[in-house]
């Protein structure tokens, strides 16, 4: 069983396809028998995820601020809702909790924890996959500025390994399942 990590949005005013795939996504998991960690709310591409992972007989872990929480957008139907204090609780607990971590089209947030993760591995605190879903291209623009790092060395090019790019919910899942640890240099060596 893999324990999925997923950074995704809480909005609703988003194009259909975004929340069609997360839930593609959600079916997935809950049909190989793995589970969820996700933000802990049932609005938007977050609410649809984890409804597909419960419906498809998955696990799920929610884990929300208690600002969230008191706003009435938790979700009460998860298998395990923690409730944290702020932001920086809720992606420590996301983070311990995961065997591989997916971003999903998303905003602000999802770039945040995103850029997280990939920053703890790039130091050596985990090495654990981490799939971005470029969904039509979504992610496109981050990827060309992560392109634009490597030109400039401020970072370098073997940092491309710290990441998988999946054009469709399949390619998460190839990604995953395949992953062999890339034994990336440390960062001041």
């Amino acid at each position: 069983m893999t324990t999925f990590t997923v950074y995704t949005s809480s909005s609703d005013a988003i194009d259909a396809r975004y929340p069609a795939a997360a839930a593609a996504f959600g079916r997935r998991i809950g049909e190989r028998g793995d589970a969820l960690v996700y933000g802990g709310t049932d609005v938007g591409v977050m609410g649809v995820l984890a409804q597909a992972v419960r419906d498809a007989g998955g696990r799920v872990t929610g884990v929300v601020p208690r600002m969230m929480e008191e706003r009435g957008i938790a979700d009460e139907a998860c298998d395990e809702l923690l409730v944290t204090e702020g932001m920086s609780d809720r992606k420590q607990q996301m983070i311990a909790r995961a065997d591989a971590f997916v971003a999903l089209p998303g905003g602000f947030g999802t770039l945040e924890e995103l850029l997280e993760v990939l920053t703890l591995k790039q130091l050596g605190y985990h090495d654990k996959p981490i799939v971005l879903l470029d969904l039509d291209g979504f992610f496109g623009p981050l990827l060309a500025f992560f392109e634009r790092l490597y030109a400039t060395s401020f970072a370098s090019p073997v940092y491309r390994q710290l990441y998988a790019v999946a054009p469709d919910v399949t390619g998460i899942f190839d990604h995953v399942d395949a992953y062999t640890p890339a034994g990336l240099p440390a960062k001041w060596a």
